[in-house]
């Protein structure tokens, strides 16, 4: 019909009229006419059809676009359900994090504590870095009294600055004042290619979990612990006696921390470490530390305020690693726990436990944000970072010395893999090993200071 239409609007449209004389012949009328203005427009009506067609082939490809993207919006829907999911983590950035005002009389607060810390040290072993350290106190106390009048658009700034203050107020009661290094250097230089590489001994298929040396005695004392319920918990490790029982998976032991994976005092993620013949872990889906003296049976049990657990802070740099929010290290001192806070932003922080009291000593705040990275390890009072490279290669890149408080982002220490996720990296200060549970795989490697 629409073609039809077309076809007579153009047939209309070309006739003229025309004037025709004529001659009387008998009773008729004779008259020449030239018919050629009734032809059929053939070439207007090729030029509509084509047009027809044309818009025939435009509506088809828009229908086929319209159909394709009705089958495209439930993929589109789910994958900003998705995006939605994972960007929850960090919501807590916009309401109470990073962007929230910090109320001027809690910064003075907050300096006050650290100028009565700093001073009860520099009355108990004065020294130039006490000294210097109340200057620099002093000089922000005298900022914030500026800021009530002046400038309130530098608080989170000073933020920034009375951490500082505050690590450096740490590093103080933490050096004694015969002070003398343990390391021939405090940094690290390079870590060796694997001298140990072998399967766990359980199965292929326990991709989390953590292994090593005891980390303070001197005999061989081998341990390893494997996430058995869905990756997450784990109620026993294993123990072996000497280095060829732990590479034959021979005459060890199998040691029960908790009666049952969900039992209050079984092990969560993959953060264990073993000191003094005792296992230091996160305890079952809390944000607490717990310890587990083997000889002893005893259990113990530490608040870690603040601590982001249940995968709030995992480590995550390239694929996010489920139940690493809290890590247990070791090292010459002390034992170790790092972990994240809101308070901080989710960037790490660095706490020195008490291994018989199972108190926190001192506690470090850095700048470093703990899901742009893999994983973390201690040596001697450094904390080490690393970030995914390839499925073969990781790369130490960040260190913070707690010592003096400074952090360091220049560092590439790169060293070999087996496969692409890192559930477990400590450091043993006995024989100056790193101990990797790579996915199921257990790797060894020597350290260069």
């Amino acid at each position: 019909m629409f073609i039809l239409h077309l076809l007579l609007l153009t047939v209309i449209g070309t006739v003229e009229a025309q004037r025709v004389p004529g001659q009387q012949k008998t009773d008729s009328c004779l008259c020449k006419i030239n018919s050629s203005i009734w032809t059929f427009p053939a070439v207007q009506f090729m030029e509509v059809t084509e047009q027809v067609q044309i818009c025939e082939d435009s509506l088809n490809k828009f229908e086929e676009m319209l159909r394709n993207t009705n089958a495209e919006l439930p993929m589109m829907e789910d994958t900003l359900q998705n995006i939605s999911a994972r960007l929850q983590a960090f919501g807590y950035l916009q309401t109470r994090g990073l962007y929230s005002a910090l109320h001027l009389r809690q910064l003075n607060q907050e300096l006050e504590d650290i100028h009565q810390s700093v001073n009860e040290t520099h009355m108990q072993k004065p020294n130039k870095e006490t000294h210097y350290l109340l200057s620099e106190i002093n000089k922000a106390k005298n900022d914030v009294q500026r800021m009530y009048r002046d400038d309130f658009f530098n608080l989170e700034t000073m933020k920034k600055r009375l951490r500082d203050l505050n690590n450096r107020a740490e590093s103080c009661k933490t050096i004694p004042n015969d002070f003398r290094s343990t390391c021939h250097q405090r940094i690290m230089t390079r870590i060796s290619s694997p001298v140990v590489t072998k399967l766990n001994s359980i199965s292929k298929s326990y991709i989390s979990g953590a292994w090593g040396r005891d980390a303070l005695l001197s005999k061989e004392r081998y341990w390893e612990h494997c996430l058995v319920s869905g990756h997450k918990h784990g109620n026993t490790i294993r123990m072996y006696n000497s280095y060829e029982d732990f590479m034959a998976n021979r005459n060890y032991k199998d040691e029960q921390i908790a009666s049952s994976y969900s039992d209050k005092n079984a092990v969560q993620g993959s953060g264990t470490i073993l000191y003094d013949n005792t296992v230091f872990y996160q305890c079952y889906s809390a944000a607490e530390i717990c310890s587990f003296n083997i000889t002893t049976k005893v259990t113990k049990r530490m608040k870690l305020d603040g601590a982001g657990i249940d995968n709030k802070f995992p480590f995550c740099y390239y694929s996010c690693r489920d139940w690493t929010d809290i890590d247990l290290e070791a090292d010459q001192d002390a034992v170790w726990v790092i972990y994240a806070t809101e308070e901080n932003h989710g960037n790490i922080v660095v706490s020195r436990l008490d291994p018989l009291s199972l108190n926190i000593t001192h506690t470090w705040k850095t700048h470093l944000f703990k899901r742009s990275v893999t994983s973390t390890f201690m040596v001697c009072g450094v904390l080490y970072a690393t970030r995914f490279v390839n499925t073969y290669q990781e790369e130490v890149f960040y260190a913070f010395d707690t010592v003096t408080g400074h952090e360091i982002n220049s560092l590439s220490l790169p060293f070999e893999k087996v496969s692409a996720g890192i559930a477990n990296l400590n450091y043993n200060p006995v024989d100056e090993k790193l101990y990797l549970y790579n996915d199921a795989y257990l790797l060894a490697y020597d350290t260069f200071n």
